[in-house]
């Protein structure tokens, strides 16, 4: 039972780091001279990078929601893993695992929607390609919705032993 609460509490772990790395770094966007994410755009000027906002041909709605929910899945993973710990030593066995699940189930829905809004509605028309960051959202999302059943199934097994 200790292997799968580690195991479990490592993949919350890795997802939580994969969050806050998809949603700072700068990378959701690229061409050969500019890289742009949910914050701000660097184009090559010499040899460095200079920062710019973002173009005013951005919805803002559309930006704002992928800002806000890549910040809420980041929370919601983070306290996640908080409540993980702590329902370790402070809950019966019939109730641990519940809030975790839901907040990692929230935390999943959140990237999702911050992935796909970002997919739908922007650099649709232009030449680039999709940045690491973008490609790490995704994965964070996998990672958020096996953790979510993996606390669902340990909490059916808590609950019947």
């Amino acid at each position: 039972m200790w292997i799968h609460v580690a195991s479990i509490f490592t993949l919350h772990v890795t997802t939580v780091i994969l969050l806050l790395i998809a949603t700072i770094k700068n990378a959701w966007w690229y061409t050969d001279t500019m890289a742009t994410d949910v914050w701000g755009r660097w184009r090559m000027v010499g040899r460095g990078w200079t920062y710019s906002e973002l173009p005013g041909s951005y919805p803002d709605e559309p930006l704002q929601v992928v800002q806000a929910t890549t910040v809420l899945a980041c929370l919601f993973s983070i306290l996640g893993l908080c409540v993980y710990v702590a329902q370790l030593f402070l809950l019966k066995k019939g109730q641990k695992f519940i809030l975790s699940c839901v907040f990692q189930l929230i935390s999943c829905l959140c990237i999702m929607i911050a992935a796909s809004v970002y997919t739908a509605t922007f650099h649709t028309d232009e030449e680039g390609w999709y940045g690491p960051s973008y490609v790490l959202a995704w994965i964070s999302f996998v990672f958020t919705l096996i953790s979510s059943i993996c606390y669902f199934f340990l909490l059916k097994t808590t609950t019947e032993l």
